[in-house]
Parts: structure tokens; sequence; C-alpha cells
């Protein structure tokens, strides 16, 4: 789900912190007795990485492994409800059920399992039940990850775009070089901005840095508008703001960032 740019900064920035990646390895298992004698504080995890055994001590261990719909145990086959392949309940594009009077939301539907993802869903379909136009459109979703650095992002990848054919253009922005990043003291990661080559609206928008679950905000809101890269780079941003990095970042898209 994310960028590869965003990816590489994150595991830069991890590894300064000294934490260490292992990836494409498999857990198959956990000991947690060390030298032979038991200990409720600290073990060994075992995993094997193209046939080689590895081992990692470890006080303790966070399994997550993803998440799955909980629809068991609900009684939808008695309702007559129908699921998915991946045990989703089925529903329209307004949230209705193949039952008529029952709607579904949130994590038992298809889409991102998010809080507001789902607030926004319930919203939609009291709308709806009213006789209002109740919509939610999935593709302007933020994402947020919330980890030191913090990462958030809407819209498509870099990588998306690729493997789509799409034509788009791409525009990046330190937050090194950011007054209020560096008046902080957090200069760590970037902006980037996404722009389809030919109209220039905004496909998507990849931030890592101080506060990027806020500054997304603003990135949402353009794709909810079908703004323009163009439009972003004209609206007069506060300075010193960490919002100017997305002001630049859509300015860099046509190569007119200034600050950078």
């Amino acid at each position: 789900m994310y960028d590869d740019d965003i990816v590489r900064n994150f595991t830069r920035l991890l590894a300064r912190q000294g934490l260490k990646i292992e990836t494409g390895a498999k857990v198959t298992g956990f000991k947690s007795d060390v030298g032979g004698v038991p200990s409720p504080r600290s073990g060994i995890l075992t995993a094997e990485r193209d046939g080689k055994k590895l081992e990692f001590p470890a006080d303790k261990v966070l399994v997550a492994v993803g998440r799955r719909p909980y629809t068991d145990g609900l009684g939808l086959d008695r309702a007559g409800v129908q699921l998915d392949e991946k045990k989703r309940v089925k529903v329209d594009a307004h949230l209705r059920t193949n039952v008529p009077g029952i709607w579904a939301i949130g994590d038992v539907v298809a889409g991102p399992m998010l809080a507001h993802k789902a607030e926004d869903e319930g919203v939609a379909v009291v709308e709806t039940i009213a006789g209002q136009h109740g919509h939610v459109d999935l593709d302007t979703i933020p994402w947020v990850v919330y980890t030191s650095p913090e990462i958030a992002w809407v819209g498509r990848t870099e990588q998306q775009l690729k493997q789509s054919g799409q034509a788009y253009r791409a525009g990046t922005f330190p937050f090194a070089a950011n007054g209020r990043a560096r008046a902080l003291g957090d200069t760590n990661g970037m902006v980037k901005c996404l722009a389809d080559a030919n109209t220039d609206r905004v496909l998507g928008v990849h931030i890592i840095g101080p506060m990027a679950s806020e500054l997304i905000a603003e990135a949402v809101l353009a794709m909810a508008f079908q703004a323009s890269s163009e439009d972003i780079a004209r609206v007069c941003h506060a300075h010193p703001s960490l919002s100017e990095a997305t002001k630049e970042a859509a300015l860099a898209v046509d190569g007119r960032a200034l600050n950078y």
C-alpha cells in the first residue's frame, strides 16, 4: 500500500533509530527458555528465510499479521445476507445488502478497515435512509501510520500509476528545507505529490514526517474537489508552517519549487 519512496525513507529513518528490519522471513516459533532455563521475561524467536534458520533474542513479541472481517456468529446466514469469498458482507454502492432493510458498514464490508471510513459509511447510510444522497468515496480515504515519523497518504502510489500505464508527473519536497520543521528540530521526511500528466489532477499525496496525520487533510480535500497540483500550489499557505511543504511539493510537480 505504501509508495516506494516513502518505504525507502521510512526504512532509513528506522535504521537510524536503531531498529533492524528483517523481511521475507517466516516466523516458526518462540522458545521461552534461554540456555535451558525458563524465563518469563526473555526468549528466542525462531524464523526461516530461504531455507536458512534464524534466531532473534526477544523480551516481547508483537504479532500483527493483519485483520479479517468479524462476521462469524452474527446469524447472517439465517437472515440470508450474502458474503463474499473473504467473508465480508456483500453490499452495493449504497451499502445495502441483498436483503431489503439490512445495511452493512465498516470492517465487515470491502474497503480499508479504518475507523474514519466506517464513520463516514454510517453517516452515508443514515442519509440514504432519510432520502438524501449519502456517499463515500473510497479513493479519498486517508491512511495514517502513527509511528515516529508519521506516515500519511491518500490516493494512488507511484508504482500503481506505473502498473496501470497512466501518465503522471511527480513532485517532492523535503522537510529539511521547511522553516517550521527546522524550528521544531524535526526535519526528517518529505511530501510527495502525484498528478495526471495531461489534466494535472492530483492522483495521490504521500507524506512522511512531522504531523503527517494532520497535513494529509489538505490533500484529501483537494482530491475530493478534483483539484490540480496547480490549485494547491496557488493557495497561500502560512509561513512558517509545515503545510508549506505540501505547497512546495505541488509546485515541484511542474519543477517550480521555491525553496529547494
